[in-house]
């Protein structure tokens, strides 16, 4: 099957439906000094106060890096065992699977579009360049990465989509009724089995880079991916729930990480919003995104101080990308849902704990949870302009992060980026 033939087919099925502790300090920590929105790397790329669109600076990343970034994948998408997968997806148009939306967005680019971070690991590549002792042969000099880098562009595209097949997974447990049964079981067996095929080839092309440091770092994410799955208390689905908000006395100060391979620690990190928000979205998304900068750095023969500076800055770049994120769902007209896990909820609970009681009803499901007047609550108070400083103090690191990096196109265009992403 020709990639447009597949492209076309599911398009007309689914439209129917760390380093030192004093470096991760810099991600618990929170900022203390003004951010400078208006820095010399947004000036750059700013001309006539015009903020860069998105598709637009996505575009123009794609071409410095040779080819777009979207279809990486699609080299596994292509083979038969996925090639059959895409006709059993027609069974489940109509029903409800969360595999559905998932698909949608694995062919339909848009902001939150999980292929860009494949994208980003290759700019980042770019932008460091490489040792000069590394053999021609290795290099891609038209793109100017090299062929272990583009490689693990895509390990990293695999393993998040893989994640996130594996989460659409529906609970047949539950004690609510089950609507079509028989399309949801259908639907888990496609889902796990997929998923399980695209981690099993984003292994074995890990593998196929021989570097043992390497697959012990992105082996590290991969845990961190999971791990992320039972932070918190969750529903009968799987859906994650706030924790209980701690009277200010009560809570912990940020502690070390020891390596970059170790586990987060979890000490005192349920009921403080910052801190539970932050080690959420790191275990979730940062750490997959900044060990793979990392080790596209290591790939390149880096020093580790410029390894651990691609990994903040991959981690400071997923946070900010995730309280925009957040913040999408009180741009426009009120939502019938929105994450409960949320910077502006969360911020919101720790200033009136009361609410918590509305989190309580969704124990069950988050279904019956008050949208409403969560809502309601988060648009009068603060928790809203909480969540753009946040985002804007991770927009800031992460520039900061980028001025370490020779000015190049491709430091430029991750500059770009980050700008379209800014409230």
């Amino acid at each position: 099957m020709s990639l447009s033939r597949l492209r076309i087919a599911l398009r007309s099925d689914l439209v129917k439906v760390t380093p030192s502790s004093s470096v991760v300090a810099k991600i618990w920590e929170p900022c203390t000094r003004e951010v400078n929105t208006s820095s010399a790397q947004y000036a750059a790329v700013s001309q006539h106060n015009t903020k860069p669109d998105w598709n637009r600076a996505v575009s123009e990343a794609e071409k410095i890096v040779g080819y777009p970034t979207s279809f990486l994948s699609l080299r596994w998408v292509l083979s038969d065992e996925i090639a059959n997968v895409a006709l059993h997806l027609r069974k489940l148009v109509g029903s409800n699977h969360p595999l559905l939306k998932t698909a949608k967005n694995l062919i339909y680019n848009g902001k939150n579009n999980m292929q860009a971070w494949g994208l980003i690991v290759l700019l980042v590549s770019k932008a460091a360049g490489h040792s000069p002792e590394i053999p021609d042969m290795e290099q891609d000099k038209a793109a100017g990465v090299l062929h272990s880098q583009r490689a693990l562009a895509e390990v990293t595209e695999m393993i998040r989509t893989s994640h996130l097949v594996h989460k659409g997974l529906v609970n047949m447990n539950s004690r609510r009724p089950i609507e079509e049964p028989d399309n949801m079981m259908f639907g888990n067996k496609i889902a796990l089995l997929s998923g399980d095929y695209l981690l099993a080839n984003s292994c074995t092309e890990l593998a196929n880079l021989r570097n043992q440091e390497l697959v012990e770092l992105m082996s590290s994410a991969v845990r961190d991916l999971a791990e992320a799955e039972f932070l918190g208390e969750r529903d009968e689905q799987n859906n994650p729930l706030p924790s209980r908000p701690l009277p200010v006395d009560q809570r912990e100060p940020a502690a070390d990480w020891d390596c970059l391979t170790s586990p987060l620690p979890m000490a005192g990190v349920a009921g403080c919003a910052r801190r539970e928000w932050v080690a959420r979205h790191v275990l979730a998304a940062g750490a997959l995104l900044g060990k793979s900068c990392s080790a596209a750095l290591k790939l390149a023969g880096h020093e580790p101080a410029l390894q651990n500076k691609g990994y903040l800055f991959g981690c400071h770049l997923a946070l900010a990308w995730q309280a925009f994120l957040d913040l999408e769902a009180f741009t426009g007209p009120e939502p019938t849902s929105f994450s409960l896990v949320g910077a502006p909820l969360a911020f919101t609970l720790e200033a009136r704990p009361e609410l918590y009681s509305y989190i309580e009803a969704g124990r069950k499901s988050v279904h019956d949870v008050d949208y409403h007047a969560l809502y309601e609550a988060i648009t009068a108070g603060n928790g809203i302009e909480q969540t753009k400083a946040l985002q804007r103090e991770h927009i800031s690191r992460a520039c900061d992060v980028l001025d370490s990096f020779p000015n190049c196109d491709a430091r430029t265009a991750l500059t770009n980026i980050i700008v379209a992403m800014h409230p």
